[in-house]
């Protein structure tokens, strides 16, 4: 029987070797040891942060919704970045003014893409 691996009583290290280099190979992994998320998320791997509102926006949704979802431009205070947020309930844009201090949570749906039916908000 011919194999690649080593097999034996002092393979062990080898063995161990090549294990940790063909992890590599899986994209879960690679993005988990370079910590992707982290960087690319506004949010820095943190649950919340506080932000500073700099307008009331209204996003139309994909189709076939095509409805006008309330949303806000937001700057981020522990690092500058501006994002947009979904406002959530009925109502919730009339108790948010300019310059008013909020905490955006969440960033994105389900594998950090975009939230339901709107594009590019948080």
């Amino acid at each position: 029987m011919v194999t690649k691996s080593p097999r034996g009583e002092f393979a062990a290290r080898v063995l161990r070797r090549k294990r940790k280099k063909q992890r590599w190979a899986d994209v879960e992994y690679r993005r988990r040891m370079l910590r992707l998320r982290e960087k690319y998320d506004p949010l820095e791997g943190a649950p919340q942060a506080s932000a500073i509102v700099l307008e009331k926006v209204g996003i139309e949704a994909r189709k076939p919704t095509g409805a006008l979802r309330k949303a806000v431009r937001v700057k981020i205070k522990k690092n500058g970045k501006i994002v947009t947020a979904f406002v959530p309930y009925d109502g919730g844009l009339l108790f948010i003014d300019e310059h008013d201090e909020v905490i955006i949570e969440r960033i994105g749906g389900s594998q950090g893409r975009s939230m339901g039916d709107m594009p590019a908000v948080a």
